[in-house]
C-alpha cells in the first residue's frame, strides 16, 4: 500500500506508541485521524501534524462511530487503522489488600481487548466497502505485548488483555482476506513510553539487562516504523511481529 495521500485512523495518539506513530506516518504524506481521552494530548500532536483529533473513549460505540464520521468526512476513506490506545496496571491476583480487584481486571480488558476489538469492527465495516487500491482495501494493526506470553507477576490483567489482541490477528485476517483487508499485530517489549518512565531506574535498567541485542529501551519510533513497513508491505498479513531486542522475560 502507498501511503501517501491515504488516512488512517489511530487510537491512543495522544502520546507513547500512538503519538510516534501518528508524527511518522504523517511525515510519510498520511493524512491522520487521531482519537485519545487526553484531550490536551490529542489535540497537541494534531495541532503539530495539522491532523484531526476526535476526544473519544474506545469503549465506546456511539463514540466511535461518530469520531469515525468526523474522521472521514474531513480526510476521506480509512485505510489504516492502528490500535494503540491502553493501559497496563498493575495487580497480583492476591496482594497485600486480598483479592485482584476485579472492576481493575474488567477495565484492562474493556480497554484493550474490547476497545480495540470496538474500534476494528466499525472502522472494518466502513472499509469492506472501499474501492481497492494497489489490489487491497486496507490494513489494521493492533499491539499486543510480549507480555502475551511472557507476562510478569503483577500483570494477570494486561497479559490476558494482550493475549487476547493476539489471538483476534489470526481470525480476523481470515475473514477479511475475501474483502483485501489485511489484519496485523505488534508485540513490542520494553519500550520507552511514558508507561516505563513511571519505573524507578533500577527496574528499567534490569530490564534492559535482559535484552540481548542492542541493550537499551525501545523506541516509540522504531513502533512507528515497522507500522509504516507493515502498510507498505502487502505481503504481511495474519502474524503478530515481536519487536523486542530478542528480551525473553522469565
Amino acid at each position: 500500500m502507498r501511503l501517501s495521500g491515504i488516512t488512517a485512523l489511530i487510537t491512543g495518539a495522544g502520546s507513547g506508541l500512538g503519538e510516534a506513530v501518528a508524527r511518522h506516518l504523517s511525515s510519510k504524506g498520511v493524512q491522520c485521524g487521531l482519537i485519545d481521552l487526553n484531550d490536551e494530548g490529542v489535540n497537541r500532536v494534531a495541532t503539530d501534524l495539522e491532523a484531526i483529533a476526535v476526544t473519544a473513549d474506545v469503549t465506546d460505540p456511539d463514540a466511535i462511530r461518530s469520531a469515525i464520521n468526523v474522521i472521514e468526512d474531513a480526510l476521506g476513506p480509512i485505510r489504516i487503522i492502528v490500535n494503540c490506545a491502553g493501559i497496563a496496571p498493575g495487580a497480583k491476583l492476591v496482594g497485600r489488600e486480598g483479592a485482584h480487584d476485579l472492576d481493575l481486571f474488567r477495565k484492562t480488558i474493556e480497554i484493550n481487548l474490547v476497545g480495540a476489538f470496538n474500534v476494528m469492527r466499525l472502522a472494518a465495516e466502513r472499509m469492506v466497502g472501499y474501492d481497492e487500491v494497489d489490489g487491497e482495501r486496507g490494513v489494521i494493526i493492533n499491539t499486543a505485548s510480549i507480555a502475551a506470553w511472557e507476562g510478569q507477576i503483577g500483570q494477570a490483567a494486561y497479559a490476558a488483555s494482550k493475549g487476547g489482541v493476539a489471538s483476534l490477528t489470526l481470525p480476523l485476517s481470515r475473514e477479511l482476506a475475501r474483502s483485501a483487508i489485511r489484519v496485523m499485530a505488534i508485540a513490542p517489549g520494553i519500550m520507552e513510553t511514558p508507561m516505563i518512565a513511571a519505573m524507578s531506574d533500577k527496574v528499567k535498567e534490569a530490564l534492559v539487562e535482559k535484552s540481548l541485542h542492542p541493550k537499551r529501551l525501545g523506541q516509540p519510533e522504531e513502533f512507528a516504523s515497522l507500522v509504516a513497513h507493515i502498510c507498505e508491505n502487502a505481503f504481511l498479513n495474519g502474524s503478530t511481529i515481536r519487536l523486542d531486542g530478542s528480551v525473553r522475560l522469565s
